[in-house]
């Protein structure tokens, strides 16, 4: 049976990068990494897939702060596809995704919020559940459309606020949420017929 093949986006640390491919690494998530693409070209999630043996771009997003430039993201699009992408997988891509990659991959995108949607899309989502006194908060797999953060949920996993918590060491521990949730999620896609 041939393994489902992955393509992941990322601009950072990839903390959950490395969670996905250490799951197909110990045998948990049956799935072949094809290509990690990075907005960022000096982004940690570029060494990392280095490492892995795992082909890394860094694709220049153009003149624009929170979206890629047209010939950018249709750049992106043409990777994906030359490295035969069943499943596009954002890990801390800080861009909005548009339509080429909506399009060339309709219901096939997947990114990872750290936040309950949909309360708090948007950044910083740990900070917003800090802000708003809330008691609970966590991660949310869904589904990427045309709208920021609002795709149809997958799954969700709750992080208590504790009483003493700052914005990081929340952060830290709805990270550590992100890093089981994702890869069961993608366990999921990886192991239906």
């Amino acid at each position: 049976m041939s393994k489902f093949k992955i393509g992941v986006l990322g601009s950072g640390r990839g903390s959950n990068f490395e969670a996905i491919a250490q799951a197909i690494a110990n045998g948990g998530l049956s799935a072949d990494l094809r290509i990690v693409i990075s907005d960022v070209e000096t982004s940690r999630i570029l060494e990392l897939a280095r490492k892995r043996g795992i082909r890394a771009e860094f694709v220049d997003p153009g003149g624009f702060r929170t979206k890629m430039a047209p010939l950018s993201e249709a750049r992106v699009v043409a990777l994906l596809q030359e490295a035969k992408v069943e499943l596009v997988v954002l890990a801390g891509y800080m861009r909005v995704v548009k339509e080429p990659l909506l399009e060339a991959f309709p219901g096939r995108i997947l990114n990872i919020h750290p936040s309950l949607l949909p309360k708090f899309p948007g950044l910083e989502a740990w900070r917003q559940a800090l802000e708003a006194r809330e008691s609970v908060t966590g991660c949310t797999v869904h589904y990427v459309d045309s709208i920021v953060d609002g795709g149809k949920i997958i799954a969700r996993k709750e992080v208590p606020i504790l009483p003493d918590d700052t914005a990081q060491s929340l952060h830290e521990r709805i990270q550590a949420a992100e890093h089981h949730l994702y890869p069961e999620v993608l366990s999921f896609f990886c192991n239906r017929p």
